[in-house]
């Protein structure tokens, strides 16, 4: 993909801060020496680990330049540094980490059956993996995207929609990973959110959808077709979400969180 662009990510940013603070509140940590959070974007939910953890070290992990450059910018007292999730690890010399936070991040990074026992494995004792992913494939916005992606003009040049994001795996396969007797977790808690986003209209929801969902899929585009593929997308969003009584339209948003927290 083209590097993200977060002029575009930030006109949502209190709607998708929200989950990001909701994910914090349950992390049962009092103190912490060392905080990362993979996938941090702009830096809109680093500054929450900055807040709750005055005095820690605070790293904000991403691959976009154009992210990170925005995030220092607003974080000067955070480090960031450039890295891909899949790969990561903690920077030798560096604590290992009493929390490792990645809020609506792991969507974009696949094999979950491995990545999720790794970030766990690399917690200090007592440490907490706290993570926060949509789960909304399955929504009309997200079904949206892929009926239009298999027309006749544009399925040649995106191939396969269902690819372009990684596959969820079930919330109790999750449990499962991080439960079991070889991850050495104190406790495990996973639950589903759906919040609903009052929007105000079709254009404002694929607006939101433009700095994250739909980027694959435009991206894979000519210039010339992108145009097209976004008017008759909305065009599908308009009659797939109802206007509510205030002229608004209510945008549902399925997330998954999952709080496990090492033994001492």
């Amino acid at each position: 993909m083209l590097d993200w662009n977060p002029a575009l990510y930030l006109r949502f940013a209190s709607e998708r801060t929200r989950p990001a603070a909701e994910l914090l509140a349950r992390v049962p940590l009092a103190h912490a020496r060392h905080a990362v959070d993979l996938g941090c974007g702009p830096g809109n939910s680093t500054e929450l680990l900055v807040q709750r953890f005055a005095g820690a070290q605070v790293t904000g992990i991403d691959n976009s330049q154009a992210m990170l450059a925005t995030a220092r910018q607003q974080l000067p007292q955070a480090r960031f540094a450039l890295a891909d999730i899949a790969e990561w690890a903690p920077a030798a010399g560096d604590p290992a980490p009493d929390l490792i936070y990645a809020n609506a991040a792991l969507q974009w990074v696949g094999a979950h059956e491995t990545l999720i026992p790794r970030l766990f494995a690399q917690l200090a004792p007592g440490g907490v993996l706290a993570i926060q992913m949509p789960d909304n494939r399955e929504e009309p916005s997200h079904r949206l995207m892929r009926e239009v992606a298999g027309l006749p003009p544009f399925a040649p040049h995106i191939g396969d929609a269902a690819k372009l994001r990684t596959d969820l795996l079930n919330i109790g396969r999750y449990y499962d990973l991080l439960a079991a007797p070889r991850a050495r977790a104190a406790s495990v808690d996973v639950w589903h959110t759906v919040y609903q986003h009052p929007m105000e209209s079709a254009a404002a929801i694929v607006q939101w959808l433009r700095g994250t969902g739909l980027k694959p899929f435009v991206e894979g585009l000519p210039e010339a077709l992108q145009a097209d593929f976004l008017a008759e997308y909305e065009r599908r969003v308009d009659a797939a979400y109802g206007v509510r009584a205030d002229g608004r339209r209510l945008l549902a948003f399925p997330r998954l969180f999952i709080v496990a927290q090492r033994q001492p």
